[in-house]
């Protein structure tokens, strides 16, 4: 039982996953909005959530261990998401690529869509918990 549940919601935890991996990089700009020479980073949703669900994954290059006490490479990012860095739309004088409106958006645009997963995760339980009262 417990896995035909995890079969049904295994498509909604990974999303959420992802788009809380998403939050935490959005914050990250934010928060590093008046650092020198500060790369605004954001994921490809779309993309990585089809990566991270056995789609087509993205292709990344493996790390080569040059010495016997390196350490194997893991993972990198979170659910296979590839991180990008984001467009620079005007250039400031201490390199920092951060746009403060377009991050608030894309934090506030992300933070909707997480509250609608939840939503619907919140129904399927709802649904779950019905079907199985006697």
């Amino acid at each position: 039982m417990a896995s035909r549940i995890d079969q049904e919601l295994n498509v909604s935890q990974t999303a959420l996953g992802l788009r809380a991996y998403r939050q935490e990089l959005l914050a990250s700009n934010i928060a590093n909005g008046d650092t020198p020479n500060f790369k605004a980073r954001d994921i490809d949703f779309k993309s990585s959530l089809n990566a991270a669900l056995g789609g087509s994954a993205a292709t990344q290059l493996p790390l080569a261990q040059t010495a016997a006490g390196h350490l194997p490479a893991s993972g990198g990012n979170r659910y296979g998401a590839a991180l990008q860095y984001r467009t620079d739309y005007q250039s400031s004088v201490d390199g920092n690529t951060v746009n403060m409106d377009v991050e608030r958006g894309a934090f506030a645009e992300n933070a909707l869509h997480m509250e609608a997963l939840l939503s619907f995760v919140r129904d399927k339980f709802k649904d779950l918990n019905a079907a199985v009262q006697p």
